[in-house]
């Protein structure tokens, strides 16, 4: 299904100018969702990998880390610009307790096994690091950047408390540009959640979580400082700062693959730049784990 065709027809449909409806579908980013029961599998949660033939168990030290998610490159439906390889598996081991607990990146790993590849059924280290097998089917997304989305999260509705003054110089452009080029943005918005319906479990692509793009902006603008690239930050300006460099690090990363957030549950985010992706270095993904307490 051309679904940005089915998007763009129900649009000018109700109205709504070409030059908007392009504008808006320009902050589309496109995503993949996974869930259980229903629908060709496409991978699987959980189980026992399968590896190349004389390839370890990823581990941290002697600490095995277990397969949390394992997905057929080849099967996924396509996505323009999403660029994961076109064949091969991905598997996506993490400890999610230990990586909740420390964010150095070691209990974490993404393994592609291209096609063509001997392979054979892992045999676990451990019984505990072997999750919960089930198959996952797949459906097209789209998401938008959180600056666009609605909802409880949605972090630019406090504007309408502010006065224009005491907004920062990047919240008056965004809010310009939202007045000025899409008029029509509930209505787009809504739209888009008809043609790709959200509630997967597992999601592919999209944009970085908030709270890991939150913390990639702050180390980088930290490392700016330090290396004498821009000149020193004023505390009162710091947040206005932090938000426009995480504006501009959305556009260089990406999710890779993202658990949806439950209570009293881990759950981990893969995130990756653009262009290792692009290059097929997975290896250069990072993971971050959250645990949700209600």
């Amino acid at each position: 299904m051309d679904h940005q065709g089915a998007f763009r027809r129900a649009a000018l449909e109700r109205g709504i100018p070409g030059d908007e409806i392009s504008s808006f579908s320009r902050h589309l980013r496109p995503s993949v969702g996974l869930s259980g029961g229903g629908g060709a599998p496409v991978g699987r949660m959980g189980g026992l990998p399968r590896l190349p033939v004389g390839m370890e168990w990823p581990s941290a030290g002697d600490i095995p880390l277990p397969l949390l998610l394992s997905v057929d490159c080849g099967a996924l439906p396509g996505a323009d610009g999403f660029d994961l390889p076109v064949d091969g598996t991905l598997l996506f081991f993490v400890h999610q307790e230990r990586d909740h607990e420390d964010r150095s990146g070691r209990y974490a790993r993404v393994v592609h096994v291209p096609d063509g590849t001997v392979t054979a059924v892992a045999e676990a280290p451990e019984p505990h690091c072997v999750r919960e097998q089930f198959d996952v089917s797949a459906r097209l997304g789209a998401e938008l950047p959180l600056w666009l989305q609605e909802g409880d999260e949605d972090w630019h509705e406090f504007w309408e408390d502010l006065e224009w003054e005491d907004m920062s110089p990047f919240q008056q452009r965004l809010a310009r540009y939202m007045e000025r080029d899409l008029p029509h943005l509930d209505e787009l918005r809504a739209l888009a959640h008809d043609v790709w319906p959200s509630g997967a479990g597992v999601v592919l692509g999209g944009y970085v979580d908030d709270e890991v793009i939150n913390g990639i902006a702050e180390q980088t603008l930290a490392g700016r400082e330090k290396a004498g690239e821009i000149p020193a930050i004023p505390i009162a300006k710091w947040y206005s700062h932090l938000e426009e460099e995480k504006h501009r690090l959305a556009g260089e990363w990406i999710s890779l693959a993202s658990e949806a957030r439950a209570y009293e549950e881990y759950c981990t985010s893969f995130v990756i730049r653009h262009d290792d992706l692009a290059a097929a270095r997975v290896d250069k993904a990072l993971a971050v784990t959250r645990f949700e307490a209600p």
